[in-house]
């Protein structure tokens, strides 16, 4: 009796490495070991980058928040302090997208904070 080789299953994987691949240069997207090796690394650094974006946000928020405070004369770390005092729960995504499409409602917010150093 002949070996079975299994060769649907094989040009299956085969068809979805090389689909994934689609786009990358060169070899690495053409021959399926190589195909192979340049669609697991980047796997992983779509894996490892979903993380990163997290960070990344908060840090983007936080700088924009920053610079919006320093124009009312205070820094982050006091902002925030103030904020907390305060108790006022707002995300900083909630007040870098403030910062920026209404600057009236965060100095308001900036001045609630002030009071709240204050005391």
């Amino acid at each position: 009796m002949p070996r079975a080789r299994n060769g649907v299953a094989h040009h299956k994987r085969v068809k979805k490495v090389l689909k994934q691949a689609k786009g990358f240069r060169g070899r690495r997207s053409k021959l399926y070991h190589s195909a192979k090796e340049a669609v697991m690394r980047s796997l992983q650094f779509a894996y490892r980058d979903r993380r990163r974006r997290k960070r990344d946000m908060r840090r983007l928020w936080i700088i924009r928040i920053n610079a919006a405070v320093r124009d009312h004369d205070m820094s982050y770390s006091q902002f925030i302090n103030g904020l907390t005092k305060a108790g006022i729960e707002l995300n900083r995504k909630v007040l870098s997208n403030m910062a920026i499409e209404d600057a009236e409602a965060f100095s308001q917010v900036v001045e609630q904070s002030k009071k709240a150093l204050a005391k």
